[in-house]
């Protein structure tokens, strides 16, 4: 799917990023193509899962699923308040998947390890999860730490508090901070807490990545291709 029309301000400040030290990543979508299957092998256990345990169709699952993602920040967390749905027995079985269908990334690698700072897993899918798919894509070693939707009580992201339970447990100040994340609407709490932002829009996002933001102001940078962007990020480190 085409990505949807962009609506941002004209002009974007330059890479001005001396002052991080820590480096906070989302991971599905964001640290791998979208373009690839892993996803969309979540997307339709999730799927497959509300569609058992609710008695329904494929396609009302699919409606609830998408609803739940805009009104809850997580489809799970539609299906806990609404439903009572145990949170364990869902992320077992949506991240029950195929991570060899990614590919590493030696540029994105490359990147990454000269990175000067602390670089964080800040994620709404589970740590083991993160861990596989880390593990797929050659880039383990260089995340120091994973804050996964367990760490945040099941309260996902875009929700304030769990910025600030992940910041606490991983002593991140947002003054000295960037975030990557190809969902904008995840990067509004990041801007408040004053890091620098950086949307990760890719090649196949899906339409509804970009719903619920229409104020683009809270973003400083847009990228389609990350390594690239760290890349250039390195070198205005280098000759500021």
């Amino acid at each position: 799917m085409d990505n949807p029309p962009l609506v941002i301000p004209a002009a974007f400040p330059g890479l001005r990023v001396n002052h991080v030290e820590a480096w906070v990543f989302d991971l599905d979508n964001t640290l791998y193509p979208a373009t690839g299957t892993l996803f969309r092998q979540i997307e339709l256990r999730m799927r497959q899962f509300i569609a058992e345990a609710l008695h329904l169709s494929l396609d009302d699952a699919f409606a609830l699923q998408k609803q739940y993602l805009r009104d809850y920040g997580t489809t799970l967390r539609g299906l806990m308040l609404d439903h009572g749905m145990d949170p364990g027995e869902f992320l077992d079985y949506v991240h029950d998947i195929d991570c060899t269908v990614l590919e590493s990334s030696p540029r994105l690698d490359a990147a990454l390890a000269r990175l000067p700072g602390r670089k964080i897993i800040f994620t709404n899918a589970t740590e083991r999860h993160a861990e596989n798919v880390l593990d797929r894509l050659g880039l383990a070693r260089h995340f120091e730490g994973i804050f996964d939707i367990r760490a945040a009580e099941y309260i996902p992201k875009p929700n304030a508090e769990t910025y600030v339970k992940m910041a606490g447990r991983h002593a991140v100040d947002g003054r000295l901070a960037a975030m990557f994340e190809d969902m904008p609407r995840n990067l509004v709490p990041a801007a408040a807490a004053g890091m620098t932002t950086v949307w990760v829009r890719q090649l196949g996002q899906p339409a509804w990545a970009s719903e619920g933001t229409d104020d683009f102001s809270h973003i400083h940078h847009v990228t389609d291709d990350l390594a690239g962007w760290l890349e250039s990020a390195i070198e205005a480190r280098r000759h500021a």
